[in-house]
């Protein structure tokens, strides 16, 4: 599994954003391998090592929509 430093005074959805690109679901998955970390606070101290979750490299298709033809 990849891990990611926390910045000073980060935000953990901030340092998954910065590391994964996830949003909320990414931060769920994070909160969930890394027990005790909801209980630090908001701003993470400089240095606290989170694990991160598996990532997908394959996007998903986007089926693009044209207004004129």
């Amino acid at each position: 599994m990849a891990t990611a430093t926390a910045l000073a005074g980060e935000p953990l959805d901030a340092l998954v954003w910065r590391a994964t690109g996830g949003g909320s679901a990414a931060v769920d998955q994070v909160l969930a391998l890394n027990p005790g970390v909801a209980a630090i606070g908001v701003a993470l101290p400089e240095g606290t090592v989170v694990t991160l979750p598996e990532t997908s490299t394959s996007s998903p298709d986007i089926e693009l929509v044209q207004l004129w033809d």
